[in-house]
């Protein structure tokens, strides 16, 4: 890979931190082991390392998408902080080729004493940007924030939200080479975030390199191209998002006893980029299965896809392909129950994999339990090709439909009918199982990707996107006199 490719390159880079227990030891170790080692004594430390970041290394090409996710304290703004110079390593380096934006903390980058306005031009003369430069984006900056008259004020009279909304339309209308977001856009309001959101997806097309942290596992799914997992300041995995969102959720649900085999066992599939997901046999949190990798040609098609031409458009009815398995399988940690021989059924009974839009059809799994537990609830969750979340169910909102109680031996059966309306193309279904132990709500089994299904084409369809919402188009020629009476609103 050329230099001219790489956006951002990070080569073993730690950052460590030394705490002190009290302030009293920070003068003591300024002192203390000096005076120790003229006195030949061993030197004593009055501090703890803390390692924020240990030895992290990855480059991220120029076009490129990248979420980086973790549990809190994992070090991932840290990382974006050392990566935009914020932050010098304790050792290893970072190379960036191209103009950085950052949206970091909140309200980081901003005087709190200026006006939103002077915060803007002195946030561009920081990114090297003349202020003619700034006077021929600012109408944009300001109608992109849309604060109104604040834009006049101290920013230190500023919600929380408006900040946000200033500092990202800042940062996305200087036209960086890179964009670096720290998981500020959670601040704003939906149709802000939205808004936002379709600003990132310019950059993407236009060729930019977005690097950001996100508790919004939809979000890495959706906008990333690749994902990195962090945890305890090292890099666990990286590969496809929907992969490392797969074990990042297998990480964050496990008990203590097991938290630390299926984290060795999760950073043993990444000693380079792109290794396979795990698939791990039910009870297994040891190990990675050696095969499983969902690659470019499983998804457009082959090993198990079954693409559209291979059905054709005259296939009529649904039925079951024994060669239609998922290659993405997670099986979660389990911590009282194992799910079993999950399948889809027609109303009938026939098992399928193969589904018909507008037909109904039965989720069936098996639970087993291995031990005593409360308030049994479970659900399903149907996914896209690249993880993202379509629809499901779940009994959070209903406990009535929950188990009151289950003992070690007991079998439940959980069934969910559903209609199809997902448009023709390849899907993925979850099973969870969880319950109250000890007082507490866990998830007792889960499986990512249990089975996967295909919806059948349809001859002559007007639907677009991802459901059929049964439209109903016509399109008629008027006369140019009907056409000038129509009833239509004036656009200002």
């Amino acid at each position: 890979m050329s230099y001219d490719e790489i956006a951002i390159s990070v080569r073993g880079v730690s950052k460590h931190y030394l705490l002190f227990a009290k302030p009293e030891d920070r003068l003591k170790q300024s002192v203390m082991p000096r005076l120790q080692r003229i006195l030949r004594r061993p030197a004593k430390q009055y501090y703890r390392n803390f390692r924020a970041l240990q030895n992290v290394s990855f480059d991220v090409r120029h076009g490129e998408t990248v979420g980086i996710i973790g549990r809190n304290g994992s070090g991932k703004s840290t990382l974006l902080q050392v990566v935009c110079g914020i932050l010098q390593p304790t050792s290893g380096t970072v190379s960036t080729n191209g103009r950085i934006a950052a949206l970091l903390e909140l309200g980081s980058g901003f005087n709190r004493d200026f006006t939103g306005r002077e915060n803007v031009y002195l946030n561009g003369a920081i990114l090297g940007l003349s202020r003619a430069d700034i006077d021929s984006r600012f109408e944009s900056i300001a109608r992109f924030a849309d604060i109104g008259e604040f834009i006049d004020q101290p920013v230190k009279t500023y919600s929380s939200g408006m900040q946000v909304r200033l500092a990202f339309a800042t940062a996305i209308n200087v036209d960086p080479d890179i964009l670096v977001v720290d998981e500020a856009l959670a601040v704003g309001d939906e149709a802000f975030r939205r808004k936002c959101y379709t600003r990132i997806e310019e950059i993407q097309a236009r060729g930019g390199t977005i690097l950001f942290v996100s508790h919004g596992l939809q979000t890495i799914v959706q906008l990333c191209t690749r994902a990195i997992l962090l945890d305890r300041g090292e890099l666990l995995l990286q590969t496809d998002p929907k992969t490392v969102v797969g074990q990042y959720q297998r990480l964050i649900n496990a008990s203590p006893q097991s938290a630390s085999m299926i984290r060795k066992a999760i950073q043993s599939m990444s000693s380079t980029e792109a290794k396979a997901p795990s698939l791990l046999a039910p009870g297994d949190t040891t190990a990675p299965a050696s095969d499983g990798r969902q690659t470019p040609e499983k998804v457009n098609g082959t090993a198990g896809f079954l693409s559209e031409e291979h059905f054709g458009v005259h296939a009529q009815e649904e039925f079951y392909a024994p060669e239609l398995k998922p290659q993405s399988t997670v099986y979660h940690e389990e911590r009282g129950a194992r799910i079993r021989e999950a399948r889809l059924l027609t109303l009938d009974g026939r098992q399928v994999n193969v589904l018909k839009l507008a037909n109904r059809y039965v989720l069936e799994y098996f639970v087993d339990f291995t031990r005593s537990a409360m308030e049994i609830g479970c659900g399903m969750m149907i996914r896209e090709v690249n993880g993202a979340r379509l629809a499901g169910a779940n009994t959070r909102n209903m406990p009535s439909l929950r188990l009151a109680r289950v003992e070690p031996g007991q079998v439940g059966v959980v069934r969910v009918a559903f209609s199809c309306r997902m448009l023709p193309g390849a899907y993925f279904v979850t099973c969870g199982v969880n319950g109250l132990i000890d007082g507490e709500r866990v998830s007792v089994h889960a499986i990512s990707d249990a089975l996967m299904f295909r919806v059948l084409p349809e001859k002559d369809r007007i639907s677009a996107g991802k459901f059929d919402l049964s439209p109903s188009l016509e399109v008629s020629l008027v006369s140019a006199e009907a056409g000038k009476a129509a009833p239509f609103p004036s656009v200002a």
